[in-house]
């Protein structure tokens, strides 16, 4: 195990052991970890535990992060009358349970939420016994967070309207690699890290890991657009939406070979992006749906953004994405509206109109940079010293 997520065996005495109660999708999960590094970077002493569920991201990009993880059964919470609705007081018992075993075999001091299938669980099993403190990545909060803010000494938020009363706006926790990265400084090694043009326009195309097919299949029947204009393209497509390369345009599939001479920039295909550090730092303008992990990190760094919100769901997505477009650094594409005529407007016409582009890129690189993730892990420490009730409504 790696010191990251040294067991509590290994802590100084007095050091706070944390459960970090997350899971499901990296929206949940990737601001969860941001603070638990951020834990770490003010008590490297404190021993950090992630509660999940055996069904979600978190078997994944816990580990890889380096903490240790536990799991209890996911209890996905129904949205309509039915047979799943029936057997949830059974499941949600037995997650309870089990969340209840690790507080106690683990002698948590603090409970730190972030959404999820773990976190109602964490929540129902730590109230009146352990403090709580909730964070709430996205614009409006989902029913864990609305329940676990019931029992919370402390209650933070990305934006404000979040609905949970008396929430602290502290924005979204992102990883250290993206909050500081200097894009100047790593633009020639990312574009050789991906093949691409060293000095042309370059846009970064998204749908998040799953990849997101209304995103793919505008921007894709573009090549030749974007080829012609002279801008090269950066195109994650998700493993689970595969883009298949069109004959006719000047597509790269192998990213780093770079021995074939080309007559335009690269058009960049690849089902997944390790190093999204990287990526940011290697384009000029990012075409993405506005989940709040994402808004948050283009933000940090300071890219232009087009956003596509996906349909579904509460409309948290276009709410994540407002502040941007009043601060004139993104626009917004409704999902029906994207369309290959819209990439070609909105998209390669953008980066074709120097003042209004420049105008846009300042408007990003001018935002507010703040360490969220250093605020909320003071907050979860302070919450287990004892001194965090007067934050939040505990009950």
């Amino acid at each position: 195990m790696s010191e990251a997520g040294a067991g509590n065996a290994d802590r100084e005495p007095g050091a706070p052991r944390i459960l970090i109660a997350t899971g499901g999708t990296a929206g949940h999960i990737e601001p969860a970890l941001a603070v638990a590094d951020a834990i770490r970077e003010i008590r490297p002493d404190a021993g950090i535990l992630v509660m999940g569920s055996p069904r979600g991201l978190e078997g994944t990009l816990v580990p890889a992060r380096g903490y240790e993880l536990v799991t209890v059964p996911a209890v996905p919470l129904p949205r309509r009358p039915g047979m799943d609705l029936l057997r949830l007081p059974l499941r949600l018992r037995r997650a309870v349970r089990a969340a209840r075993k690790v507080l106690r075999e683990r002698r948590i001091d603090v409970v730190a939420g972030f959404g999820g299938y773990a976190s109602l669980p964490a929540y129902l099993a730590a109230r009146r016994h352990i403090p709580i403190v909730v964070h709430e990545a996205n614009a409006r909060a989902g029913l864990a967070n609305k329940i676990g803010a019931r029992y919370a000494v402390a209650v933070a938020a990305a934006v404000a309207g979040s609905g949970l009363r008396g929430a602290r706006v502290t924005g979204n926790p992102v990883r250290r690699s993206i909050s500081g990265l200097d894009r100047a400084a790593m633009r020639a090694e990312a574009r050789a890290y991906f093949g691409l043009d060293p000095a042309a326009p370059t846009v970064l195309v998204t749908g998040g890991s799953q990849g997101a097919e209304r995103i793919n299949t505008a921007v894709r029947a573009c090549a030749e657009d974007f080829a012609a204009a002279g801008i090269g393209v950066l195109h994650h497509h998700g493993a689970k939406n595969v883009v298949s390369p069109v004959d006719t345009a000047p597509v790269d599939t192998a990213p780093r070979d770079t021995a074939q001479p080309r007559t335009a920039p690269p058009y960049v295909l690849t089902p997944y992006i390790d190093r999204m550090d990287l990526a940011y730092a290697a384009v000029d303008l990012i075409v993405a749906r506005s989940g709040a992990m994402t808004v948050a990190e283009v933000a940090a760094v300071g890219l232009p953004a087009v956003y596509v919100p996906l349909p579904h769901g509460n409309g948290e997505q276009r709410l994540n994405a407002a502040a941007q477009v009043a601060a004139g650094s993104a626009m917004l594409i409704d999902n029906a509206d994207f369309t290959a005529d819209a990439v070609r407007r909105d998209v390669i016409g953008l980066m074709g109109d120097r003042e209004r582009f420049a105008a846009m890129s300042a408007a990003a690189a001018g935002g507010v940079s703040v360490r969220a993730d250093l605020t909320v892990a003071q907050m979860v420490l302070d919450a287990a010293r004892g001194a965090g009730v007067a934050e939040g409504s505990r009950s």
